[in-house]
């Protein structure tokens, strides 16, 4: 393939589209259950949220990750991971099924690794292409902003289905002082009150960046804590294995071997024939979305 032929890979963010689309409706009770009541509000969000980044980015090959249960590697490090997350609502839970069957049925490739999140193997693509394809990640996750690299943007889910607040690794150098890597050692600093790590206590984003501005990385401020203030040095020596199994946790684990040819991810083509297997799934809105971006 030559530079002029260059692929341009879109990776959905599966669980991040799902719980936004079930959250963007159920909280005015609108739910849209099926013939057998089941509710679809989050599957079809997904899916026209899905259809929709595709009319914007024009990529030409495409995955959709999928996390694989709750239980990660990362639970295994750390009991409290992501502990304090409330378990999904029992309107959502039938429709992590669905929205792989629904995605599989439009013909996008999905992907699942059970023990990793969806995030990994986002991070397992862009480590696999980065340099071969230009790539566009849709999600909702800060997190990812450590996959930035040349080549590599980042769309965040902002407004509806078509508004993105979109990031590039040089747009990150500006804002943030530091390179995208160094974002995982910004955040063993802070923790994630969302996946329930601490990092440092009293240790805010503002001392985080000076810290990592200075030293580098978390080892390199580890080396010079005796460079550092009386205040600042005893709260690092206090949760210092806090500080280092944050880093862990906050780390995207890039190596999965995703084995798949360029070819398997292509977009497919949406026809009348997927048109009536959505249309018979009773996804009526879905199809009206297909239908305004593929057929007008």
């Amino acid at each position: 393939m030559n530079q002029e032929e260059k692929p341009h890979i879109l990776l959905i963010d599966g669980m991040a589209l799902l719980f936004r689309s079930f959250f963007a409706t159920s909280a005015m009770g609108h739910y849209f259950p099926n013939e057998a009541g089941i509710p679809t509000n989050a599957v079809q969000g997904f899916a026209r949220h899905t259809m929709t980044a595709t009319s914007i980015f024009k990529p030409t090959h495409m995955a959709v990750c999928w996390d694989m249960g709750a239980q990660t590697f990362r639970n295994d490090l750390f009991d409290g991971y992501k502990a304090n997350r409330p378990a999904p609502a029992p309107e959502l839970v039938p429709q992590f099924d669905m929205a792989r069957s629904v995605s599989e049925t439009i013909g996008w490739k999905n992907y699942g690794v059970p023990g990793m999140e969806a995030d990994d193997l986002i991070g397992s693509f862009v480590q696999e292409w980065a340099g071969k394809a230009d790539i566009t990640i849709v999600t909702g996750d800060k997190d990812m902003l450590q996959l930035l690299r040349p080549g590599v943007r980042i769309a965040f889910t902002k407004k509806g289905y078509a508004v993105y607040d979109i990031y590039t690794a040089e747009r990150f150098v500006e804002e943030y002082g530091i390179t995208p890597i160094q974002f995982i050692d910004k955040k063993a600093f802070t923790g994630d009150t969302s996946d329930g790590y601490p990092g440092v206590k009293g240790i805010g984003p503002k001392t985080a960046l000076k810290l990592i501005k200075e030293y580098g990385s978390v080892e390199g401020v580890i080396q010079s804590l005796h460079e550092l203030t009386p205040a600042i040095r005893k709260k690092i020596e206090v949760d210092m294995d806090m500080l280092l199994l944050s880093k862990k946790l906050a780390e995207i684990h890039c190596e999965l071997k995703m084995n798949d040819s360029i070819e398997n991810l292509k977009i497919p083509v949406y026809d009348s024939v997927i048109r009536e297997l959505i249309d018979k799934e009773g996804y009526s809105m879905i199809v009206r979305q297909a239908d305004s971006l593929f057929f007008n």
